[in-house]
């Protein structure tokens, strides 16, 4: 009888888990689909989910100037997901192992010190978007900008960003700034295609020829906008685990991803 009891309990237990578990593997793929957003290569949850971290991966959700497919989302979620496997396994930073969707609309961004956006060469934001992303910004957030390419998107990204700036200057940043040595030191630095570089062998899009390192300063000479143009680090990131891909351009694309957080983690 007890034997049988045990048994029970145990089926019991089993069956609980393995709800659990699906209801957490199945949480991920449903938030996405709030914002009606189909992943290029989702990947389910893994068991750890949504545990409290010290840093999480939070991408920023905006609007598109142009309609179709949204460009906030682009690499997602296998991008983020292999790059907090890259943090765990390179640092000893205890991090989330998915990412946060942070809405631009939404006063949830405050509650997340460290954003990436995507592709900001599509985005469009408002006045009260960009006023939003100043006061994140100037209390202490960060905004790592990757994705976009040449001089149209540079334009637009531009158009919107100065909403956010207007009274602050983009600079380039120098070998010798903090955060290309913070964690490693990155003076050796080449542009980082995305995948099409497997077809095209081309390391540029568009007329963005060369990489630029760029970003915004608060007064006291913090960085508040990192700014990754003619590059793709997020493609890097997504494909890192295909032999296609070439090692050093997804090595770099770690590297420097790591610190970009580690910087705003120590300033």
């Amino acid at each position: 009888m007890l034997s049988q009891r045990i048994l029970i309990l145990g089926l019991t237990v089993l069956t609980a888990v393995t709800i659990l578990s699906a209801a957490q593997s199945g949480h991920g793929l449903r938030r996405w689909a709030e914002y009606e957003y189909e992943m290029q290569d989702p990947a389910e949850d893994p068991p750890d989910a949504y545990q409290d971290a010290e840093f999480a991966f939070a991408r920023l959700r905006y609007r598109s100037l142009r309609r179709g497919r949204p460009s906030w989302g682009t690499d997602s979620n296998k991008a983020e997901r292999q790059f907090v496997r890259g943090v765990r396994r390179l640092t000893r930073i205890h991090t989330r192992s998915v990412e946060e969707i942070i809405d631009v609309d939404s006063d949830e961004v405050f509650n997340w010190p460290w954003l990436y956006a995507v592709e900001v060469g599509k985005w469009e934001l408002s006045d009260s978007q960009a006023q939003r992303l100043r006061t994140y910004l100037d209390r202490g957030g960060f905004l790592m900008v990757d994705d976009f390419h040449g001089t149209y998107e540079w334009s637009v990204f531009i158009a919107s960003l100065q909403k956010v700036f207007p009274d602050r200057p983009i600079v380039e940043l120098a070998n010798e700034d903090e955060i290309f040595h913070v964690f490693y030191d990155l003076n050796q630095r080449i542009q980082v295609p995305g995948l099409q570089y497997v077809f095209s062998r081309r390391t540029y899009e568009r007329d963005g020829v060369t990489p630029r390192w760029r970003a915004i300063y608060d007064d006291k000479g913090r960085i508040q906008v990192a700014i990754c143009h003619n590059m793709d680090l997020g493609d890097a990131w997504e494909w890192a685990d295909d032999p296609r891909y070439p090692e050093p351009f997804a090595s770099l694309a770690f590297r420097i991803g790591i610190n970009y957080v580690i910087y705003p983690m120590t300033h």
